[in-house]
């Protein structure tokens, strides 16, 4: 049984113990793992913590305000605007691995940068227990991390035996903000994963869009704290529709939601029709590109929680 006042001193006191007065960087994603890795890690190291945050141009609407806003004030911050650097490399690539790679290289590189101007020495990650128990390997909670230009960094994961309830917890003993606490994860690679096929500044902002809406009507309905994750994927289906009298033709898009405990397994719950409706009729009113919604019920297995 998870005693949290227990881990996080227990957390500090090794932290301490292997940085001493050197210098840790931190990615912060604004995601429940990396935040709470952040604020534990800053108990530790005070200033000598730099939790970094890169905005790659495919986080949600408002998502780069709102960590900037939540974290500024309580860590040493820095915020890093890539977006056109990594918009530039991945206009017109499809194939999702393709765009995972090109993402986790380019988010190497800028991080990099900002490590060796402020001659860090480790590397503290939110790592998770289902991070590595999916990946089929157990690594070592510390050890040397050699990124692209040569510079090694040892690696520190706080809290890699917890699970994402447990990370909940340990949040919320650190003081984070309940809808911080509370956020439903959101993969690294952002909008890039829910934009099947060919990716475009446009089909990204279609995306934006449609996730912003599904977020607002879930939220309204009190279910952001049941669902796991609620997100809306642009597929590269394009399918017949009718708007003002007119025919036209626009994007396919799939509302998703689901609940589970750890991500390993998620079940698509049932849920309430009238929101559902709401959700479909506002995406095809406030997005002239989209002419169809459809809701998918695939529970993982055999399905995984995203799409690409």
């Amino acid at each position: 049984m998870l005693n949290p006042s227990d881990f996080i001193k227990e957390s500090i006191e090794g932290i301490k113990k292997t940085v001493g007065d050197g210098t840790a960087v931190i990615a912060l994603s604004g995601g429940v793992d990396s935040s709470v890795a952040s604020v534990l890690t800053k108990e530790a190291l005070g200033e000598n913590l730099i939790a970094v945050f890169v905005d790659h141009g495919l986080l949600r609407e408002g998502e780069a305000e709102y960590v900037q806003k939540t974290f500024e004030p309580r860590l040493n911050f820095r915020y890093v605007d890539a977006s056109e650097e990594f918009l530039a490399a991945l206009d017109g690539v499809s194939d999702p691995e393709e765009k995972r790679k090109i993402i986790g290289e380019i988010f190497i590189n800028v991080f990099e940068r900002v490590a060796e101007e402020v001659d860090a020495e480790f590397l503290v990650q939110g790592t998770i227990a289902p991070d590595w128990i999916e990946s089929e390997g157990d690594i070592k909670s510390h050890h040397n991390v050699a990124l692209p230009h040569g510079l090694v960094l040892e690696l520190i994961e706080p809290i890699r035996e917890l699970y994402k309830d447990e990370v909940r917890i340990i949040g919320s003993e650190l003081g984070l903000p309940n809808e911080m606490v509370l956020r439903q994860p959101y993969p690294g690679p952002g909008l890039a994963v829910r934009v099947v096929g060919k990716l475009t500044p446009e089909k990204i902002e279609i995306c934006r869009k449609a996730n912003a809406i599904v977020e607002e009507e879930v939220h309204k309905e009190s279910l952001d704290e049941t669902l796991w994750q609620y997100f809306a994927v642009l597929t590269d289906t394009k399918v017949t529709g009718v708007k003002g009298d007119i025919r036209d033709y626009g994007y396919l898009v799939v509302l998703r939601m689901v609940e589970s405990m750890d991500a390993m397994t998620a079940d698509v719950p049932e849920l309430p029709w009238k929101m559902v409706k709401i959700i479909s009729r506002r995406i095809t009113a406030e997005i002239p590109e989209v002419t169809h919604v459809a809701l998918s019920v695939s529970d993982k297995p055999p399905s995984t929680i995203e799409f690409a």
